[in-house]
């Protein structure tokens, strides 16, 4: 018993208890009696497959929800919050995985929405808040002009717009952070692990949601698991490594599905070519110079690079998203003029943009209309929608890539961040495309999502579907691809088979920026027929 007391004295004091919560959505049992402990000043990372209930039991602690049983404890005080703004005044920021800024704002108003600083009681002190807005971003080394309209930033950048304005909330003492790395390069994510360690030194407690286990086992210190909506396991991380944590969260360790019957490609056909693809960058420069490849039928054409290399900018010039660019597209050995999306979706391309809140859903629709939303066309019947045919279509899609729905007109927004994933990739599929573009299709979803969707992609592409993925995550790309294209700086540093790849010709081909040789460029085995 003397030993017991001695281990409470010695753990960390705890700031925030949830005491068996329970929260019931209709049909769903999303929270089963969890109880968390936030410790004061550590980094209490929570972990989960998509639909674990993380979320949920955020936004309780955050006020955005309210539980159905339970009771939450900040010290000896028994709290409940109404809202975000009642949470707030208990000292509880949180960190959204989909970015809430205001794009048609600048940086500092963004950064003082809902919290402006006032002079004389009469007018809003903006000298104040440009002031502080360049020292708070110049401590998340992003000295980005107070000025700046947030639209025009990139999605890195605006995602430290949102840290920004989080640590400018007085009296802070809680800050939960939804896969906050999700949007940012390395370089970015040590920044802000610098900032998370200065803020464990004040005191100041971060509830940590991440999907990357590496960056868990770098800068947590507590591990809380969610399975089902049920507790899991409670451990200190430096008493844990990566193979528990995946046992934890899934029962068994998953690892992501490969094509492994070998492939004669020479003897497919080239669906796609793409010859020297150059897109101005304004004020000059370029986005991509002189970009080349191929694509082969039922090919996984993987690309990767750092942040800004410029394969995004590459799929939105396939899709006609930016007609600017100059170049050849041959689609089955003949040139295709692209000017706009429309004609490319019937001409057989479909693409799953990085940002399926943003690009990829229309929240206000529900999960069938989203699903048949690009390919209504084909259920038109005159002046009228043939609701029968595009009911079984999006049923038979649902089926097909195993979509975890009760209703398919419940809201969107009722899916996990893995479902609605499928949902943006089901509305491509819908379109029975020839080719399928995936831009980071596994962001910000669990590893059990993730090899669902891999084993959907390879699937397909057995099938004869030709697909082009982009990935961040090295493991994820030399799993998924047949052939890896290298982009940085906006050209193309490597083209690497699937027999020769390691993570080190990636990474030094990610780094090689405008030092490339660029008759390194243009030569690779696909083009010499392999």
């Amino acid at each position: 018993m003397a030993d017991a007391v001695a281990m409470q004295t010695q753990s960390p004091e705890v700031c925030l208890h949830a005491e068996k919560v329970t929260k019931i959505y209709p049909g769903t049992k999303a929270l089963d009696t969890v109880s968390f402990d936030v410790f004061k000043g550590k980094v209490n990372v929570l972990i989960g497959e998509n639909g674990a209930g993380k979320s949920t039991l955020m936004k309780i602690i955050a006020g955005i929800e309210q539980p159905s049983s339970g009771h939450m404890y900040m010290g000896t005080e028994e709290v409940s919050f109404a809202n975000v703004t009642e949470a707030r005044q208990h000292g509880i920021g949180i960190i959204h995985q989909e970015l809430s800024l205001f794009p048609n704002l600048n940086v500092y108003q963004n950064i003082f929405m809902g919290k402006e600083h006032t002079k004389h009681k009469v007018g809003l002190n903006n000298a104040e808040h440009i002031e502080l807005a360049k020292k708070i971003m110049a401590k998340l080394e992003h000295p980005i002009d107070p000025m700046t309209i947030v639209g025009d930033l990139r999605v890195g950048q605006q995602q430290m717009i949102e840290i920004a304005r989080n640590l400018m909330q007085d009296d802070l003492k809680i800050l939960i952070m939804d896969e906050p790395t999700s949007s940012l390069s390395e370089q970015e994510v040590q920044v802000l692990f610098k900032i998370m360690r200065e803020l464990k030194k004040e005191g100041i407690s971060i509830i940590y949601i991440s999907h990357r286990l590496e960056e868990i086992m770098q800068i947590g210190d507590y591990l809380t698991v969610l399975r089902d909506g049920k507790l899991v396991a409670t451990a200190a991380v430096a008493d844990v490594d990566i193979s528990w944590v995946v046992k934890k969260m899934v029962g068994t360790g998953k690892s992501y599905p490969k094509r492994e019957k070998p492939i004669d490609w020479s003897k497919r056909e080239t669906v796609l070519q793409v010859k020297n693809m150059t897109l101005p960058k304004k004020g000059g420069g370029y986005l991509l110079k002189d970009v080349s490849f191929e694509l082969k039928q039922g090919e996984i054409l993987g690309f990767y690079g750092l942040l800004g290399a410029g394969r995004t900018e590459m799929f939105e010039c396939i899709m006609g998203i930016r007609p600017e660019h100059t170049g050849q597209v041959l689609l089955h050995g003949k040139p295709i003029e692209v000017r706009n999306v429309t004609e490319q979706i019937a001409r057989g391309f479909a693409m799953v943009p990085e940002d399926r809140q943003l690009e990829g859903l229309v929240q206000t629709m529900d999960i069938g209309k989203n699903i048949s939303l690009s390919s209504l066309k084909n259920y038109a019947k005159k002046m009228f929608l043939n609701n029968k045919a595009e009911d079984a279509a999006v049923e038979e899609e649902i089926d097909a890539i195993h979509i975890k729905v009760a209703d398919k007109r419940l809201p969107i927004l009722s899916l996990s961040g893995g479902n609605q994933q499928k949902v943006v990739i089901g509305k491509g599929l819908l379109t029975h495309p020839k080719i399928l573009l995936l831009d980071e299709p596994s962001r910000g979803i669990d590893i059990g999502a993730k090899t669902e969707i891999f084993e959907i992609i390879n699937r397909y592409a057995d099938a004869g579907l030709s697909i082009m993925v982009i990935s961040s995550e090295l493991e994820e790309i030399m799993a998924i691809a047949d052939r890896i294209i290298v982009f940085s700086n906006g050209l193309k540093t490597a083209e690497i088979l699937r027999d020769d790849l390691t993570e080190d010709k990636l990474v030094l081909a990610s780094y090689k920026g405008h030092t490339v040789d660029k008759q390194a460029q243009t030569e690779h085995p696909a083009s010499q027929g392999a």
